[in-house]
């Protein structure tokens, strides 16, 4: 496996790094794990609170060299980019500030006797994570897991190697003990050992379904917890009374942020009734030609390349996988004469059950509309996936939204809004798209040894 900063704007190879050792793999581990046991011993959660802390500020600080390194990495804007650095020093000061109180001890009612639950640490988590966020995605585990006192290792993709020593750096900058975290160049081979390993109590992945199969079978094998969020095909619902003033100025970030490389962005437009329909994707179409694809480093720029030339090849397969099987290209499904990874926004209608791309995730920038003639409709369609991650009502009652979104089988709903993130509200999802949660105190407890001392009357 080749880790390379290939920026994808021009695809030129800008750096390339060397593949760990099992040696590299086995000291890290060591640290790792001997660090595990000093900080059982000496718990010193004001020191990581501090540190912590300090990761923030310096995000803030060199927020410009890290959304660069983002950007040259991955292709994303580096508007954008800066975006995710502030909400990865949000996700550093959120789990900071509130370890103490997460960490205190639950009391049950003493029926036959005291009874509590103390919160402990487990052991290294090994993290496998994507490049379509390469400082969130580490952040989202890293930071609790930090103030739990779980030393973290990282596996990232091998298109962001770049990103992965950067946090690594940023985290030793911070003052972190070594052993804290350490980014591995890794092969799936080594990954697979790593897992395995003894001293790693926990695994967590963000990435495709196969990605997900694979690291969720060798933690069962070696009884192993793991947290998995495997990406959407998330439902928009547009019922009958939904203010398409605020859709307009909701369409381009539910659908086209980050270039559409977002688990949770909005991939399955459901509108309900023939004129909203019309009326939907007229002015989907007409906000996809406001869009300026280039330069991810110009601030002028509001269409990145997707991050890797695979990328783009996949995101063409797919929709010519979609028009061959009676689907219509309303807008698109043009090419870009240019050396890096562009995808034209493209609408996508008149897409069937009996499509193959019905039931398939597309990783850019393409929008899939379809129309229903019911409330009731509008939900059994976006039930009617193996995916269960996010989604969007829109509705001027939002009362009455809340209560559709309710019926949706999914991990998050988010009402006359797209998709979001913040530290403070849990991110997760069912079926297909994984389990477990991130963020929130239910992000903080995914790897946490809820202890039971009991003491009978």
């Amino acid at each position: 496996m080749a880790y390379q900063t290939i920026y994808p704007f021009t695809n030129e190879v800008l750096k390339t790094y060397d593949n760990a050792t099992d040696s590299d793999l086995e000291t890290a581990l060591d640290k790792a794990h001997l660090l595990y046991k000093k900080w059982r011993v000496e718990n010193d959660l004001q020191e990581r609170k501090i540190i912590l802390h300090k990761v923030a500020e310096l995000l803030r600080r060199d927020a410009d060299k890290y959304a660069e390194i983002m950007t040259k990495d991955m292709g994303k804007l580096f508007s954008e980019a800066k975006g995710e650095v502030e909400l990865c020093a949000e996700i550093a000061d959120y789990f900071a500030d509130k370890a103490e109180e997460f960490l205190q001890p639950q009391s049950f009612e003493p029926i036959h006797g005291e009874a509590y639950c103390i919160k402990q640490a487990v052991g290294v988590i090994f993290m496998v994570e994507p490049g379509n966020f390469p400082f969130y995605q580490i952040m989202r585990v890293f930071a609790p897991n930090f103030m739990i006192g779980n030393p973290t290792v990282l596996k990232h993709a091998s298109i962001c190697p770049g990103s992965a020593q950067a946090f690594e750096d940023l985290v030793s900058e911070a003052g972190a003990e070594i052993g804290s975290f350490k980014n591995l160049f890794l092969t799936y081979d080594q990954v697979s050992k790593a897992i395995a390993d003894p001293r790693v109590q926990g695994v967590a992945l963000t990435g495709s379904e196969r990605g997900g199969a694979s690291v969720a079978a060798e933690a069962g094998a070696n009884i192993k917890k793991s947290a998995l969020e495997l990406g959407g095909n998330d439902a928009f619902l547009i019922l009958e009374d939904a203010d398409f003033e605020l859709l307009e100025k909701t369409i381009l970030f539910a659908r086209l942020f980050n270039a559409g490389q977002v688990c949770t962005s909005s991939k399955r437009f459901i509108v309900v009734g023939q004129e909203n329909y019309k009326k939907f994707v007229n002015m989907v179409v007409e906000k996809f030609k406001t869009v300026k694809w280039g330069d991810p480093m110009n601030s002028e720029t509001t269409l990145a390349p997707l991050s890797s030339a695979e990328a783009k090849r996949d995101v063409l397969s797919q929709i010519k996988l979609a028009l061959d099987n009676g689907a219509t290209a309303v807008y698109g499904n043009e090419s870009i004469d240019h050396p890096g990874n562009f995808v034209h926004p493209t609408v996508l209608t008149n897409i069937t059950k009996e499509n193959p791309i019905y039931n398939t995730e597309i990783f850019g920038p393409v929008a899939s509309i379809y129309k229903v003639d019911s409330e009731e409709e509008a939900v059994a369609l976006a039930n009617d996936s193996s995916y269960g991650l996010g989604g969007t009502v829109f509705s001027k009652d939002v009362d009455h939204a809340k209560e559709v979104a309710a019926k949706i089988e999914t991990g998050m709903s988010f009402i006359n809004s797209g998709w979001t993130s913040h530290p403070e509200v849990p991110f997760g999802g069912i079926k297909n798209s994984g389990y477990g949660r991130e963020l929130r105190q239910l992000g903080f407890n995914a790897f946490i040894n809820e202890h039971l001392i009991f003491s009978p009357h």
